[in-house]
């Protein structure tokens, strides 16, 4: 095995998983660090869950290959599964039992004793908050709640290889936040996490690399500003002093800096987006050189600002649609 194979927890190339005449997974190829968090983004359809269970043992891959810490999905099953853990889009916990109960059944079934799996229980629950609902229902949980306790049954024994489908989906911010400082706190002890999403923010916030994967295939794959830096320099945005000069600076940007400009809700504001090949000069240059002709023309500025592509600008720009707008591919 050669050195950049050991460093990696998940390798796969040309994945490939049908259902009927529908292709859902179609020919894959990934290359996951050990220790990072690695996003998988695209909308519902795109087959990420299908790559997910290919990769936990889950479903048997119908082409390709798919190896974690080295070892193949396929022949090597069992050594995988001791390795990895999965949380899915729904949570597994049973809702009949207390929090509590949840986690002491579970460790019980991992091979912990009862004094064990309770006191290992008793530190997830102080850890993500749930002590005080320790003897409640689970059906009686918040959408939040639930979550965090099903990513706690998820790590009793702690994995080598988290994979987090979707973890926040249906949740509110402040249930967000919780979850995501969860994942960090797991990469901090030096697990791995897989975590697919559609929400762009998340994986901006998370993922140390992402793969954009749309239809079944991965369309693009790197650092956020890798693929940031793909679609764009980046956009100038400003607010005027005059709205009805506002005709006139949208003129200028445009003979400027040779880019679209968009007309904001606000009457004062504008943005240009700035094009990767728009100049020799960064889009620094540009957007000083775009100053420079606004003042010449006595157009007055009031508040400057310069920003990297957002993630749903680069996904738009890859896939010509948004997350939300594919059609339903795979489960």
């Amino acid at each position: 095995m050669s050195q950049q194979t050991a460093d990696l927890a998940i390798e796969t190339a040309g994945l490939v998983k049908t259902f009927g005449a529908t292709r859902a997974v179609d020919g894959v190829d990934l290359a996951v660090p050990a220790g990072t968090v690695y996003g998988v983004l695209g909308p519902n359809g795109a087959g990420k869950t299908t790559t997910v269970k290919m990769l936990a043992t889950l479903l048997r891959p119908d082409a390709g290959e798919a190896h974690v810490f080295g070892r193949d999905v396929v022949r090597e099953a069992d050594e995988v599964r001791g390795r990895v853990s999965l949380t899915g889009q729904y949570a597994s916990v049973d809702e009949d039992l207390t929090g509590m109960e949840n986690l002491v059944l579970l460790g019980r079934l991992l091979g912990h004793g009862k004094k064990g799996a309770r006191a290992r229980g008793e530190r997830l629950l102080a850890a993500f908050g749930l002590a005080e609902a320790a003897g409640r229902q689970v059906k009686h949980y918040s959408g939040g709640m639930r979550r965090r306790l099903d990513i706690a049954a998820s790590i009793l024994n702690t994995p080598d290889l988290l994979f987090l489908d979707e973890p926040t989906t249906g949740l509110d911010p402040r249930s967000r936040n919780q979850v995501w400082e969860i994942v960090r706190a797991v990469v901090a002890q030096g697990t791995t996490v897989l975590l697919t999403t559609q929400y762009l923010d998340e994986a901006d916030r998370l993922a140390s690399r992402i793969a954009v994967i749309d239809r079944g295939r991965v369309i693009a794959e790197g650092t956020k500003g890798e693929l940031k830096a793909s679609v764009g320099a980046g956009s100038v945005h400003l607010r005027l002093r005059d709205p009805a000069q506002r005709p006139r600076a949208a003129e200028v940007l445009r003979r400027t800096l040779g880019a679209a400009v968009q007309e904001e809700p606000d009457p004062v504001a504008l943005t240009a987006r700035l094009g990767a090949a728009a100049g020799d000069d960064g889009a620094a240059g540009q957007a000083a050189r775009a100053l420079g002709e606004l003042a010449a023309t006595g157009i007055t500025v009031d508040d400057f600002s310069l920003g990297q592509p957002s993630l749903d600008e680069v996904f738009l720009a890859l896939t010509g649609h948004g997350t939300h707008d594919s059609e339903e591919v795979a489960a």
